[in-house]
C-alpha cells in the first residue's frame, strides 16, 4: 500500500474540494451564520439554521487555520459563524437553541446538549485562532453548563415521564472524550484530569459489554449500569462505538496508556464484524443487539460519518499498533467510502445511501449533515496516513 499517494488523496480532497465547497456556498452574508442545507451542486434548499452545524463549520474554519495554514479567509469564516452565534445562538446565559430561522429568532429550544458541545469546542478552536479571551470565555462558561446539566441533559424539555425507565445514553460520555482534548488549553489539569478518567470509565467500564458481538458498545443503559430489553436498550450504533475509539486512542496516547489503544483497536474490529453488512456491504446505520426489528426505520442505511469515522479508527489502530486486521479492513471500508460517498461529478459528499448502496439524497447539506465529518475526517486520515508514510516505506499488498 503506498502510504504517501493516500495521504496525497485526502489532503487534495479537503483542500480542493470540500473546504472551498463550504467557503463558496454556505456563508449567509447577509443575515449571518451558514447555510447548511445545501443541495448537490451547493444551491441553498431551506434557510433554517441550527446551532450544532454552525458550531461544527465554525469549529472546521478555525481548527483549518489552526492546524493546516493560516489561510485569512478561514479566519474570516470562523469569526463570521462565531459572531451569529453570539447575538442568537443562546438565551443570554450559554444555554444553546437547537435551530433558528434565518434571521437569528429561535425555534427549537436549548434542549439538546450537542448545541453546547459543539459550540464548547467551536470557541475553544476559535480562542486559539485568535487569543481572545472573549471566545475562550465562551467556551469556559458554556463547558461549565455542561457539567451541570449532565445528569439531566434535557432538563425541563425531557420527555420522559419522571422516574421511569430512566436511561443513560452513551452520546455524552463519547463526545466529551473529544471535547477534553479539545479544550485542554482552557482546564485547570485536575479538572481536566478527573474529565477524561471519568469518560474513560464510561465508555469502557459501562457502555462496553464484552457479552455482545465479542465486545461492543451499547447506546443505552439502565442507571445502575445494567443492561435493558428495551428498544432503546437494545440499541447498538456501530458508527457511534467506532469513532468513539478513535477518541479512546488519542487520550491513549495523551496518557501514555498502551491498555486503552489495544482495547480500542480490538472494539473498533469486534464493532466492524458485527455492524458490516456482509450482502451489500457498508455499515449498517442501527441494530438491536438481540435481532429484534429496530424502532429506527432507517436502520439499514449507509451514512457517510458512520464510514469515514471508521477509516479514522482504523487508521490510528493501524498506526499505534501495527495491526494488519485493521489495514486489511482500512482497504475495504475506504474502497466502499470513496465509490459510494465521493460525488464524481460535483463538489463534498452524499450522506445518505440505502442497503444497496445507492444515493438516497442528493443533498451535501441539511438539518444533520453540514460542514464536519467530510472535513474532519479527511484531515485525520491525510496526517495519519502522512504519518505513516514517514515511518515505512510504500508497500504494494496483493
Amino acid at each position: 500500500m503506498d502510504f504517501r499517494k493516500l495521504s496525497e488523496q485526502y489532503k487534495k480532497e479537503l483542500l480542493e474540494n470540500v473546504m472551498p465547497f463550504w467557503l463558496d456556498h454556505s456563508l449567509d452574508k447577509e443575515c449571518g451564520g451558514y447555510f447548511t442545507c445545501l443541495d448537490r451542486m451547493g444551491n441553498v434548499f431551506d434557510t433554517d439554521k441550527f446551532i450544532w452545524l454552525q458550531a461544527r463549520e465554525v469549529y472546521m474554519f478555525a481548527s483549518m487555520y489552526n492546524k493546516v495554514e493560516k489561510n485569512q479567509a478561514w479566519l474570516e469564516a470562523a469569526e463570521h459563524g462565531a459572531a451569529f452565534l453570539l447575538d442568537h445562538g443562546h438565551d443570554g446565559d450559554f444555554n444553546w437553541y437547537f435551530s433558528l430561522d434565518r434571521d437569528g429568532n429561535p425555534l427549537v429550544e436549548p434542549y439538546n446538549i450537542f448545541s453546547y458541545t459543539f459550540a464548547t469546542i467551536a470557541f475553544g478552536q476559535l480562542s486559539l485562532a485568535t487569543g481572545s479571551e472573549k471566545y475562550a470565555a465562551v467556551a469556559k462558561k458554556t463547558f461549565e453548563v455542561i457539567l451541570s446539566k449532565v445528569d439531566n441533559p434535557k432538563g425541563k424539555w425531557s420527555k420522559a415521564a419522571d422516574g421511569k425507565r430512566a436511561l443513560k445514553g452513551f452520546s455524552l460520555p463519547m463526545i466529551l472524550c473529544n471535547l477534553a482534548l479539545e479544550i485542554e488549553h482552557l482546564l485547570p489539569a485536575d479538572m481536566l484530569n478527573n474529565l477524561i478518567n471519568e469518560c474513560i470509565h464510561e465508555v469502557l467500564n459501562v457502555f462496553y459489554r464484552p457479552e455482545i458481538g465479542g465486545g461492543i458498545i451499547v447506546e443505552n443503559v439502565k442507571m445502575d449500569g445494567t443492561l435493558s430489553d428495551t428498544f432503546d436498550g437494545r440499541l447498538i450504533n456501530p458508527g457511534h462505538g467506532i469513532e468513539a475509539m478513535w477518541f479512546i486512542m488519542d487520550l491513549g496516547v495523551r496518557l501514555n496508556r498502551d491498555d486503552l489503544i489495544q482495547r480500542a483497536v480490538q472494539i473498533t474490529l469486534n464493532t466492524l464484524e458485527y455492524g458490516w453488512d456482509q450482502m451489500h456491504g457498508g455499515i449498517f446505520y442501527f441494530m438491536d443487539r438481540l435481532g429484534h426489528p429496530t424502532q429506527q426505520l432507517e436502520w439499514d442505511q449507509k451514512l457517510w460519518w458512520v464510514h469515514i469515522e471508521t477509516l479514522i479508527s482504523l487508521l490510528k489502530g493501524y498506526q499505534l499498533t501495527g495491526s494488519e486486521a485493521c489495514l486489511t479492513w482500512f482497504e475495504k471500508v475506504h474502497e466502499y467510502t470513496w465509490t459510494h460517498f465521493k460525488d464524481q461529478e460535483y463538489p463534498e459528499w452524499f450522506g445518505y445511501l440505502n442497503r444497496r448502496g445507492e444515493v438516497l439524497l442528493q443533498l451535501k447539506g441539511g438539518k444533520w449533515k453540514g460542514c464536519f465529518h467530510v472535513p474532519r475526517g479527511l484531515y485525520q486520515c491525510w496526517k495519519t496516513l502522512e504519518d505513516i508514510a514517514c515511518k515505512e516505506p510504500a508497500v504494494q499488498r496483493a
